[in-house]
């Protein structure tokens, strides 16, 4: 039997794409929220699930940070993903008899130098396989989507032309959740450990916490705060580093970090993927 790994949205996502490179064995789970693909995972329907955390041109996915350490689950992976985008369109429809294009308003925003040169409206759908699915079903020639060349083969559209993103390398960034962490040490570019963390109520108590990263030498590929518990001054760090939590520089920093912190807490370490180069 074949893993099953869960994602958030409708067949043909960009999540679904993820999967499918990074499992091309595994059968892919649609779930209508982060929330329920999290819980599929955490109720042994689905053996691991594709989260994304970040993209190249829009930044950071907000929600998945705050849901990420209650989650239970642990980062076992992350994998990069090309996010390109194509025009989808009723079959046997030229690209002169588009009107209007949908799709999540996230995307319509990376399109808008091929949209303006075309005259194509923007009509913001709910997400990008669901406006494939939506346009494939309305029938009507002068709507089209943007979504992943994915969600064309799947819902029988036309590609009308792809590759349409302003931003050439626009990228976004998943995280491979698991029931069960694995420490062990695996892939041909190093590891990767990401934890949360909240700093103690001392003067400069960041400052001094990150400090111990610098003088032992640990790169520091991300460090974000955020808001916790409805509170403006308890803060929330999210951060990923280069290596391993038995490398020796590595378990002096975090000894370091857990002085100046009320809690430390690590959600994965995993194979650090050499896309991210």
């Amino acid at each position: 039997m074949s893993q099953i790994i869960a994602f958030q949205g409708e067949p043909g996502a960009y999540s679904h794409q993820a999967c499918l490179q990074t499992y091309p064995d595994a059968t892919p789970l649609p779930c209508r929220t982060f929330e329920d693909a999290i819980e599929a995972v955490r109720s042994n329907a689905a053996h691991l699930a594709m989260l994304p955390v970040e993209n190249s041109t829009f930044g950071r996915v907000a929600d998945i940070h705050h849901l990420l350490p209650g989650t239970g689950l642990h980062i076992i992976a992350e994998a990069f993903v090309r996010v390109e985008i194509a025009l989808l369109a009723v079959p046997g429809t030229p690209l002169e008899r588009i009107e209007s294009a949908m799709s999540h308003a996230m995307l319509l925003g990376q399109c808008r130098a091929f949209l303006g040169a075309n005259g194509i409206a923007r009509v913001t759908g709910a997400d990008t396989a669901g406006s494939a699915r939506e346009v494939a079903e309305l029938n009507d020639p002068a709507m089209a989507a943007l979504a992943s060349p994915l969600a064309g083969e799947i819902y029988g559209l036309d590609i009308l032309a792809r590759g349409i993103e302003d931003e050439g390398n626009n990228t976004t960034r998943f995280l491979v959740m698991s029931p069960t962490p694995d420490m062990t040490r695996r892939g041909t570019a190093g590891m990767m450990t990401s934890f949360v963390f909240e700093v103690r109520n001392i003067p400069a108590a960041l400052y001094k916490a990150m400090g111990g990263f610098a003088t032992n030498g640990v790169n520091m590929t991300k460090l974000e705060s955020y808001m916790v518990g409805g509170s403006f001054t308890a803060t929330q760090f999210y951060s990923d580093i280069e290596g391993h939590p038995d490398d020796a520089n590595v378990a002096l920093a975090l000894q370091e970090l857990d002085y100046f912190t009320s809690q430390v807490t690590i959600l994965g370490v995993y194979p650090r993927d050499p896309r991210r180069d």
